[in-house]
């Protein structure tokens, strides 16, 4: 993880602007509490929190997507939830809980901005619109969390699949994803030849075009009518929650 130095106060605003959870404030809270927040780049593989330890930042991403795991004792890694422009990771911070069980690690790399964790709770226990903001960030994260577990269990390889990839396409500029099939099978909890049959249907049908550890995606709105549910329940529940002006 590298800072980048930034002096001007106008290019920390136009670093946040690129963050939901940071536009969702009011004008005057963005301007007193955007000189707090650090620039910072993340590298793809870098840990953000590891399971069970202290967590000394919160992290909201603008370019980049962190991939939140669970890990089992035999090492295994399943995705349960993606943070990107949308949010914030190290909910922890201000829950209460101070470690989480689960693994943050950058997925796709970019940039973020980070806050000191006393600098957090304070501006939390004021109990002002940043709370308001977390609290209700923090709901739709459990939305997505609870909802990717009825995934994995209720539906196809093809379906979760497409979840995925509009799940990051949501908070990625580009149609062009860096994924591996062995990844896929890693953060979805399945064997790699279900995502290569999944991944085969998916190109034969022209929706994406895969190869080189990278995935292109040729037809979003075929992806959006293939996928289950579960993606736009959360997406709607985004929405709904992030709505409500903070008063």
């Amino acid at each position: 993880m590298k800072a980048v130095h930034m002096n001007q106060s106008a290019s920390i605003a136009g670093h946040a602007g690129h963050n939901r959870l940071l536009s969702a404030l009011p004008a005057l809270e963005q301007a007193r509490l955007l000189p707090l927040l650090e620039p910072v780049v993340l590298d793809p593989g870098t840990p953000v929190y590891e399971a069970g330890r202290m967590q000394a930042h919160v992290y909201f991403p603008t370019t980049a997507i962190v991939s939140m795991l669970n890990v089992t004792a035999d090492g295994t890694a399943d995705e349960i939830a993606i943070v990107g422009n949308d949010g914030v990771v190290g909910i922890a911070l201000f829950m209460g809980g101070e470690t989480m069980p689960s693994r943050a690690v950058v997925h796709e790399p970019g940039g973020a901005l980070r806050w000191k964790a006393a600098l957090l709770k304070r501006e939390f226990d004021t109990g002002g619109a940043m709370q308001q903001v977390l609290l209700r960030y923090t709901q739709a994260l459990m939305t997505q969390m609870s909802q990717t577990s009825v995934c994995i269990r209720r539906h196809s390889v093809d379906q979760q699949l497409c979840r995925l990839l509009l799940q990051r396409l949501d908070r990625h500029a580009s149609m062009e994803l860096a994924l591996t099939q062995e990844l896929i099978a890693g953060l979805l909890g399945v064997r790699r030849e279900s995502v290569t049959e999944a991944a085969g249907n998916l190109q034969r049908d022209g929706l994406i075009r895969y190869g080189r550890g990278r995935i292109v995606v040729q037809d979003r709105a075929g992806l959006e009518q293939r996928v289950c549910e579960c993606y736009a329940l959360v997406c709607e529940e985004y929405r709904r929650l992030m709505s409500i002006s903070p008063g």
